[in-house]
């Protein structure tokens, strides 16, 4: 039996149900420096000392909420216009809202112990993964229009963006863990998620090309 026959349901309790995980792994990535407070209180730190102290749980808060709000529009934008989901994609989804609900853990990792191979592994990892899913997503629906009212050109940019997002993110795991100085600050290569796309565009549009001529 093909997807198009199977059951197929209504996005609205879908959407919320995405939302509400999101709003959920982003209020938890908050919880280690509300108890860095309690303690710091304890420990009569001053508020410089605090801020100094746990600077590192800060900016991994700060980047993980970032990363976290950034994948959720991604998300609004990619099924805004999906008016029904069959069962795959719910499962799809599903692995998404994992990597999302798993992240305040490496989260914690980041910025509260040492920075170690499997640590990056671990965090940008799950990014990676993210990333794998909502491909996933932008493929299956590539594979079955009839779910959405977006024309296919801008679910071909929304996956060759994704498949860019992977690329950077595996260079970035790469830098990480070789070069160690450097560490997290190879995220900031995402900064080049554009020129990337545009250049696996031109990759697949010449594939594409070379295809259709083999069957003129």
């Amino acid at each position: 039996m093909s997807d198009q026959s199977r059951t197929t349901y209504p996005t609205e309790r879908f959407k919320a149900f995405v939302d509400a995980v999101v709003a959920i792994a982003m209020t938890l990535l908050i919880l280690p420096l509300m108890e860095a407070v309690t303690e710091a209180a304890s420990g009569r730190l001053s508020t410089a000392e605090f801020y100094e102290e746990h600077a590192g749980q800060l900016l991994s808060f700060a980047l993980s909420f970032l990363l976290i709000a950034t994948f959720w529009i991604g998300h609004h934008s990619q099924y805004r216009d999906v008016e029904r989901v069959t069962g795959r994609l719910l499962l799809i989804n599903v692995g998404w809202m994992a990597t999302i609900v798993w992240l305040p853990v490496p989260t914690a990792m980041l910025g509260q112990m040492h920075t170690d191979p499997l640590q990056a592994v671990t965090y940008i990892g799950t990014l990676i993964l993210t990333q794998v899913t909502t491909l996933g997503g932008w493929l299956y629906l590539l594979r079955h229009p009839e779910l959405t009212t977006m024309p296919e050109s801008r679910l071909r940019t929304g996956a060759i963006g994704d498949a860019a997002a992977i690329v950077l993110f595996i260079v970035a795991l790469a830098i990480a863990i070789f070069v160690t100085p450097i560490g997290y600050a190879a995220l900031l290569i995402l900064l080049l998620n554009r020129p990337v796309a545009r250049i696996l565009a031109h990759i697949v549009g010449g594939h594409s090309d070379q295809a259709l001529q083999g069957h003129e």
